[in-house]
């Protein structure tokens, strides 16, 4: 910074240029903007697609992100898992409750060992699944399916 600038002192040990006539000055301070190079757009107006609807959507689902059951905590579910039946291990649909609900999962607790894919029996008999898997469904209470019979 060898040059001194409008409103302010120059440094100790730097040199002072002269000061340049007030038409001089006037004459630099108007920018012209740069030509952009062939086949580019200038950097100030972002690059955009048609109307919206030749967009669509950016996100391609597998499902629909509506959720197929509304889980409540303390509702029956039916999950496929391995667990005791008899005495036996076996894999297969049971019966659980409702424990927790997340946005993302559902933790069902079960009343008989269930056992992960591995092989290891879960200890505190709860199993958390993403609420869109295929491996959990609702249960219809009884009196659901006895209302749906019409009486003569």
């Amino acid at each position: 910074m060898a040059a001194k600038t409008a409103g302010s002192k120059p440094r100790k040990g730097t040199p002072v240029k002269a000061a340049k006539p007030a038409g001089a000055t006037a004459a630099r301070s108007k920018r012209r903007p740069k030509a952009p190079a062939a086949g580019r757009r200038p950097a100030a107006t972002p690059r955009r697609s048609g109307s919206r609807a030749d967009r669509a959507n950016q996100f391609t689902f597998m499902r629909a992100p509506g959720l197929d059951h509304a889980f409540q905590v303390g509702g029956t579910v039916e999950v496929f898992c391995d667990h005791e039946k008899g005495g036996e291990r076996i894999r297969g649909w049971i019966r659980g409750i409702v424990v927790q609900v997340d946005s993302k999962m559902v933790a069902v607790q079960f009343r008989t060992n269930v056992f992960l894919t591995d092989g290891w029996m879960v200890p505190d008999r709860i199993l958390w699944y993403p609420v869109h898997s295929e491996r959990i469904r609702g249960v219809e209470s009884k009196t659901a399916v006895r209302r749906l019979i019409p009486e003569y």
